[in-house]
């Protein structure tokens, strides 16, 4: 993964940030570790380096294509671009006073430079874990089974160990194996050639094949029908794959990930999925915990989520720590998905730039003001 370089030199919350990175498993390079790919620094240090021209150069020399500069002690977060996007400017309000995994302007920042390395979004020590077992995992060519509740993050898990992987350059395809009829899901997996069936007016390799050389989600795979496991356990088994209407094999270099929502185990038991077929996805399993069980993630992802959906024009409002205490104390039974949900109505009701607990609607329809209505006399 790309590194970023942080610039302590009256810069307080530094350590804070380098903190907050770390729980990502961002790579944090020193002065003298090696090439970067953005560079961070304050705004008083940009101006001991010789302003704009003087930050710039120090970001060529450490081979960083970004720099972001922050003026702490504003008022509001605010983030404006210059050098077509490759410098920004960020004014960073003063801390709370709560810690700095509860502190929504740090948090901002923290996602803001995270987001230049891909980094996945984690603040809570289990999910940092998950991060470092998908790394070693990336490492091999193993087929990969990822479980957990809808919502959990299973896709994005999968994409980290794509990333992370030899296979980085290749595609990573996903194919949600519940939403596509089983008539198409078998065309679409295995390709076709011309004329195999009614429709068929060209030739199609199919998703397997687009995959070569890369990796291949197959998301939801426990509802794939019982006619179609088998066919996938023969391309698991000999790596070769026959497009519907040809008699001919064609050998394909692809990695499986494989996820599912529901207790495979019992799923086999009652015949609803292929035994052998399990034990060939199960290679190396990983587990998504739902939200409830890492708190510590919500902040973060309620950060993230916010800077996703706020739209360009608007500035970025901030989560009061009353407002983030109300997000602790849900359970979240819909887990990220509905954690979403939540921030996109908050972007539509706060006002003034910040986001309090009033503006956090969960399970309910939001109370507006009632206005008298005056009925003109007949």
């Amino acid at each position: 993964m790309a590194a970023i370089q942080i610039i302590g030199t009256d810069f307080a919350a530094a350590a804070a940030l380098e903190g907050l990175l770390a729980r990502r498993r961002v790579r944090l390079s020193g002065p003298d570790g090696g090439p970067v790919s953005v560079l961070a620094c304050s705004a008083h240090h940009e101006a001991q380096a010789g302003g704009t021209v003087g930050v710039t150069q120090l970001a060529r020399a450490a081979g960083a294509r970004g720099v972001v500069v922050v003026e702490e002690g504003a008022a509001a977060l605010a983030v404006s671009s210059e050098l077509g996007g490759r410098l920004l400017r960020v004014t960073l309000p003063r801390p709370t006073g709560t810690a700095p995994h509860r502190d929504a302007a740090l948090l901002a920042l923290t996602d803001l430079l995270a987001s230049q390395v891909s980094a996945m979004v984690a603040a809570d020590a289990a999910t940092g874990a998950l991060i470092d077992l998908a790394a070693r995992v990336a490492r091999t060519d193993v087929t990969v089974f990822i479980n957990g509740p809808t919502g959990s993050g299973k896709e994005v898990l999968a994409r980290k160990v794509h990333e992370a992987s030899r296979r980085a350059a290749a595609p990573f395809i996903a194919i949600n194996c519940a939403a596509i009829p089983e008539n198409m899901l078998e065309a679409m997996l295995f390709g076709h050639e011309k004329g195999a069936f009614t429709g068929a007016s060209g030739a199609n390799k199919g998703i397997i094949r687009a995959a070569e050389g890369g990796t291949l989600l197959l998301d939801e795979v426990s509802e794939m029908p019982m006619g179609l496991q088998s066919k996938l356990l023969r391309v698991l088994q000999e790596r070769r794959v026959t497009p519907l209407g040809s008699q001919t094999e064609v050998p394909v270099d692809v990695r499986i990930v494989a996820t599912s929502n529901r207790h495979m185990p019992e799923e086999v038991r009652a015949r609803r999925f292929r035994e052998d077929l399990w034990y060939r996805l199960n290679v190396f399993p990983l587990t998504t915990k739902p939200l409830c069980e890492r708190p510590d993630d919500i902040p973060a992802l309620a950060v993230a989520l916010l800077r996703r959906h706020c739209p360009a024009e608007l500035a970025l409002p901030l989560l009061t720590p009353e407002a983030l205490e109300t997000l602790l104390a849900h359970d979240w039974p819909g887990n990220v998905r509905e954690l979403e949900n939540v921030i996109q109505r908050a972007l539509v009701l706060h006002e003034g730039g910040r986001i309090v607990p009033d503006d956090i609607v969960i399970d309910a329809v939001p109370q507006l003001p009632m206005r008298p209505l005056h009925l003109a006399a007949v």
